[in-house]
């Protein structure tokens, strides 16, 4: 499941920042409040970041976007994506994403009662037609912290260094490709997903087994 939520004519950083607060605000007062007319004024910020965000998003719908937001629960806190670091003859394996034709390490949003070690072993099949075993955490990072920020929701990434077990190469309707590449010959990366310091990062783990999990 593809973890990049932005649009054709998607607003600077700071912009979509502004609006996932003000969303994390009114979700967090509406959870809490007890009182009918803080309620009021916090679904009157949700509907101003509900505004921001179809901006956001070169146009949508604003009331599309309410009933999205207005559909979440809880206070407002970060997302999660799951990435796989996997590696064959020290060469690792990505995916050409079909949303802008460039290369990540597999993975996509963490689901609902699914552990995240199972959703990233998950997304690695459904993206590449591979088996994998998680094997352990790499890095827990907030990708907004390393580039510039278009994703209309705050997301944490945790990437996992994994061994590929078996499968054979498949593409899906996410993917259009499918290979392994050695860390001084990767190819244009898709930097709304990764970086080639996170995909160092993931080459540092399989060299130095030993090595903790890092976090921001």
């Amino acid at each position: 499941m593809s973890a990049d939520n932005r649009g054709d004519g998607a607003a600077p950083a700071p912009y979509v920042a502004w609006a996932r607060r003000i969303e994390s605000i009114a979700a967090t007062g509406l959870h809490y409040t007890e009182n009918p007319y803080d309620a009021q004024r916090y679904e009157q910020l949700r509907d101003v970041a509900a505004e921001m965000f179809a901006q956001a998003a070169g146009g949508a719908d604003a009331e599309k976007m309410r009933g999205q937001l207005a559909a979440q629960f809880g206070p407002g806190t970060p997302k999660i994506v799951v990435r796989a670091a996997v590696f064959r003859d020290a060469q690792i394996l990505l995916v050409r994403e079909s949303a802008d034709g460039r290369w990540a390490m597999p993975g996509g949003w963490a689901e609902v009662n699914e552990p995240p070690a199972r959703g990233v072993e998950r997304e690695v099949f459904e993206e590449t037609g591979y088996r994998v075993r998680a094997e352990r955490l790499i890095y827990l990072y907030d990708p907004a912290a390393h580039r510039r920020d278009d994703c209309l929701v705050h997301v944490y990434t945790a990437l996992f260094l994994c061994t590929l077990i078996g499968g054979e190469p498949a593409t899906s309707i996410e993917t259009t490709a499918v290979g392994f590449f050695a860390q001084d010959a990767l190819p244009e990366l898709s930097l709304t997903r990764n970086t080639d310091a996170q995909i160092g990062r993931a080459f540092a783990a399989l060299h130095n087994p030993d090595a903790p999990a890092s976090f921001d």
